[in-house]
């Protein structure tokens, strides 16, 4: 099967390419495991964040991806839910162990021993991939392979983000940064709570004029003032100034969170923050660490029900590293999908 291949971690800055196209055998699924013959996969942030080396180390060679899109070609021995010709997604959350605290409370998310598609297994940019059945997800049919991609983490981590500011109808919400997982926040955000003003932050002009376009009540630069102090903010930036600058758009007692593995430069820089301004009258700070199951799960019937489709912009498998260093160098309306024959 063809696969872009990670090898070795670098600087996209220093090397533009860091993926090579390979020929690798087809997987074969173990007992509990289905074989994804794959259609469609979602190009990431976190990718660049892998290949840079922000996130815990990947499995090297690996191949990336994780909002993989595809039908079961085969299945293992003891699979019983799932059947050949299935048309399944595979998330971030590969593995969990299922038996800590944090998989008994719900919360698998933070489980020791998380794995995580494309970093600690092989994941979607590749005609083919194996993922333990409980850990697949039938897709409405509603979506297309390539709208589908996105929501599998774009979508899915931005519903918890979501969940995660406590927002209420009528608050104001922020959203500093606009691209894969933003535009659809601001969907979901509209959806579900009417009454709430949407106000968001982004360098590009494209982005804010896009913003706009899509229903926000205000767009400015992400180190502008917005007209209203905001109740919540969901950062999706990969750099720690806008959270600082978000911080000060916080009305007393709101909350900001934070959807981000690593943040790219100076670790030391948040401790810049003049806490007059950026945190006293109790603010909040509150990360987002990966997905559940179930925030997969909720947000594709939720996605489904309210027909979010997403913008995308799509590529074929071999323009896996035109499609990251576009999303590296600010290139992005919507979300990038590989289209994988």
């Amino acid at each position: 099967m063809k696969a872009m291949v990670l090898k070795a971690l670098c600087n996209l800055k220093e090397n533009p390419v860091p993926l090579a196209l390979m020929e690798l055998p087809v997987p074969s699924p173990k007992a509990q495991e289905i074989l994804v013959k794959i259609s469609a996969c979602g190009v990431c942030h976190t990718e660049l964040d892998e290949i840079e080396g922000r996130t815990p180390p990947p499995r090297l060679p690996v191949v990336l991806g994780h909002q993989v899109i595809g039908r079961v070609e085969a299945v293992g021995s003891k699979v019983s839910t799932i059947k050949t010709g299935d048309r399944v997604g595979v998330a971030w959350i590969f593995s969990a162990c299922g038996k800590c605290k944090f998989c008994l409370s719900g919360n698998e998310n933070l489980c020791p021993s998380f794995a995580a598609t494309g970093r600690d297994a092989n994941g979607g940019y590749a005609q083919y991939m194996t993922v333990a059945e409980d850990f697949a997800y039938a897709i409405p049919a509603i979506f297309s392979d390539v709208q589908a991609a996105p929501l599998l983490c774009a979508g899915a981590i931005g519903y918890r983000s979501l969940r995660l500011t406590g927002l209420k109808d009528g608050q104001r919400l922020g959203l500093t940064g606009f691209g894969a997982s933003a535009h659809l926040v601001l969907k979901m955000a509209r959806h579900r709570y009417p009454n709430s003003e949407i106000y968001v932050f982004a360098r590009s002009a494209k982005e804010r004029a896009f913003a706009v376009e899509l229903g926000a009540a205000w767009a400015g630069d992400t180190t502008e003032r917005a007209p209203h102090k905001l109740d919540c903010i969901i950062d999706t930036t990969p750099a720690w100034q806008p959270v600082v600058e978000a911080l000060a758009n916080l009305e007393s007692g709101g909350r900001l969170v934070i959807n981000a593995i690593r943040k790219e430069g100076d670790k030391r820089s948040l401790l810049d923050l003049d806490y007059p301004a950026h945190l006293w009258q109790e603010k909040e700070l509150k990360s987002v660490a990966n997905i559940t199951r179930n925030d997969v799960k909720e947000f594709l019937t939720l996605a489904a029900k309210m027909n979010l489709q997403p913008e995308v912009q799509v590529f074929v498998l071999e323009q896996a590293n035109e499609a990251l260093l576009e999303l590296k160098t600010g290139k992005i309306r919507g979300a990038k999908v590989l289209k994988i024959d």
